[in-house]
């Protein structure tokens, strides 16, 4: 008669720690290093109905000027004085075929704060300005001009 090892007792399921230990930790990757993708400074853009959609503010090498609500202004995320904007514009424009900068405000800026801001960026000798908004939430449309009740 042989000798016969007796087989452990067998797991019916597997082990998940390692599996869950290795989610936490990308978890908190992708939350630490998601904050740093922004491109520009983030600000709380005004809402319109008819925005049209400007993808091209959303490359890499776009020139994107924001207000904040305080007044603060960003060329993309450098923070510059208003008298600095024209010159640092002129600068990032220079060798350039598509002379477009974006324009993004917080919807409770100064209206007189992004109206010199506009200014200054077009004493840069920019081409093409684009305001960037947001498009409402609600997918409905907008009632027509006019009541058309039945009068």
């Amino acid at each position: 008669m042989a000798y016969k090892p007796k087989a452990g007792a067998q797991m019916a399921a597997p082990n998940v720690i390692p599996m869950a230990d290795i989610m936490l930790v990308l978890l908190i990757i992708f939350m630490v290093i998601t904050p740093m993708l922004q491109k520009t400074t983030p600000v709380d853009l005004a809402v319109a109905n008819n925005a049209h959609e400007m993808k091209e503010a959303d490359k890499d090498d776009a020139i994107v000027v924001a207000v904040t609500r305080d007044g603060s202004i960003f060329l993309n995320n450098a923070k510059v004085g208003k008298e600095d904007i024209t010159g640092q514009v002129k600068d990032k424009l220079t060798n350039r075929l598509d002379k477009t900068v974006y324009v993004k405000s917080d919807a409770r800026a100064k209206y007189g704060d992004v109206v010199a801001v506009v200014d200054e960026i077009r004493s840069a000798g920019v081409d093409s300005l684009g305001l960037l908004t947001e498009r409402p939430q609600s997918r409905t449309p907008p009632p027509p001009p006019g009541d058309s009740t039945g009068d």
